[in-house]
């Protein structure tokens, strides 16, 4: 009875959320004071597909949902992202019958990497997808060892894992396992051998503590690594991206499949290759997957185009207290062939909770920036003061720097400035007060 209640409750808020256009967690969490174990009594189908991690969650379960349904698989995924437990039990119950049976054949669950060890005490995926671990916003998730030990806690037994051969530390969930598919990099052109970020994560082996050493590194601890004094090292990659052209936005994977970039960013190949390694694990023919990716349009408002008055320019949406986020997000800028200004905006550092820590600025290295590609900087929103202090301690020339702690005031200056590109970097918080501006493109 108890559970007949739950999912009625559940329906019911989430109906009424709808009209109130809210409601992805409170009808969940109302389901589970009725019913805690609720989860654990629906009858679920045959393949559970989840997807962890601390960057490229949703970007991730975006891409195999499209593979999947252009596959003609029936399936069903919390595209509303609340990927707590609370939202994932809103997402399940409403796809159930008033029995408790799943409705679709196929479950895809986005997950957030602390709160996963909730969800899946209740039931175990099938499949488990786990695409990297950074760090990641410091007043709620602390260091990333500890958001590591929460990860591990909430893997089962019985569960296939979908690992980035590339990250020492999720690396390690892997030993000792059978049921293991890796992926991974091949060396590429703009790897390095040395790290060049403000810290090094991958300074140390995360089974002996030993110092790590690399062959190349992609980006900050991620690439091929080895420790000589325990022998732990990246992993044989089962789907491999042999081959990137940014140029021209192409990756190729096991030197056959061929997929092209919509955005060429390195972690959206990472993206790419995690959704193509589970539709593999899951049976969907190569070819298959490749033409839906191909045609593949990024729907999460991630990375939006826009035109501010005669300017076009691209906004990246990148996480606040996330300095991997952010410098991919620069780098993006900093590479383009033609010069253009960029724009980053720290207004308010999180939707989720209030805090004022900017700590994580200094984590972020900006002279990315320091480049003839870009020519003016931007920095704007109420925190705009602690943007110019972390910058002067970069080298960046400060007759580059315009700081504004009025965005409107910032926007307006920058609408006909010049003709060249911008690129904003910002958070989902603050995004729409630099959009709300402009024109947007499709």
């Amino acid at each position: 009875m108890r559970k007949f209640f739950s999912i009625l409750i559940c329906k019911l808020a989430r109906f009424a959320g709808k009209l109130m256009g809210k409601g992805s967690s409170m009808p969940g969490k109302l389901a589970l004071k009725v019913c805690p174990d609720i989860l654990g009594k629906i009858k679920l189908p045959k393949y559970i597909i989840a997807v962890t991690g601390s960057n490229g969650k949703t970007s991730t379960v975006e891409m195999i949902a499209h593979v999947m349904e252009d596959a003609g698989l029936n399936i069903a995924y919390n595209k509303e992202g609340s990927n707590q437990i609370e939202g994932v039990t809103t997402f399940i119950l409403n796809n159930c019958t008033m029995g408790g049976k799943f409705k679709k054949d196929y479950i895809l669950i986005e997950s957030d990497e602390r709160y996963a060890k909730y969800t899946f005490k209740h039931f175990s995926p099938t499949h488990y997808v786990i695409v990297n671990l950074y760090r990641d916003q410091l007043t709620r998730n602390g260091h990333p060892l500890w958001v590591y030990d929460a990860i591990k806690e909430s893997i089962p037994d019985d569960t296939c894992l979908i690992l980035n051969a590339d990250d020492p530390l999720i690396s390690t969930l892997g030993e000792k396992r059978k049921d293991v598919i890796w992926y991974g990099m091949d060396n590429i052109s703009t790897d390095t051998t040395e790290n060049t970020g403000v810290y090094d994560d991958g300074k140390y082996c995360p089974v002996c503590g030993g110092r790590l050493e690399y062959d190349y590194r992609h980006f900050n601890h991620i690439g091929s690594f080895s420790c000589e004094k325990c022998g732990f090292k990246k992993h044989h990659t089962d789907y491999t991206v042999t081959a990137v052209d940014f140029d021209n936005g192409a990756i190729e994977i096991d030197d056959t499949a061929e997929i092209g970039l919509a955005f060429t960013g390195i972690y959206n190949v990472y993206n790419i290759l995690a959704a193509y390694s589970a539709c593999c694990a899951i049976g969907i023919d190569k070819n298959s997957i490749c033409e839906s990716l191909n045609n593949f349009v990024l729907k999460n408002g991630r990375i939006v185009r826009f035109k501010l008055s005669e300017r076009t320019g691209v906004l990246l949406a990148s996480k606040h207290e996330n300095s991997i986020s952010y410098e991919q997000s620069l780098t993006y800028a900093a590479n383009r062939k033609v010069p253009g200004d960029v724009v980053i905006i720290v207004d308010r550092i999180s939707r989720k909770y209030y805090t004022g820590d900017t700590s994580w600025l200094w984590d972020i290295n900006f002279d990315i920036l320091n480049t003839d590609k870009v020519d003016k900087i931007y920095l704007m929103g109420l925190y705009s003061g602690d943007l110019e202090l972390r910058f002067s301690y970069t080298d960046i020339p400060k007759e580059k720097i315009k700081v504004y702690s009025d965005i409107h005031e910032g926007i307006e200056e920058l609408r006909n400035r010049s003709d060249k590109e911008i690129y904003v970097v910002t958070c989902f918080s603050d995004k729409e007060k630099f959009l709300s501006e402009t024109t947007i493109q499709q």
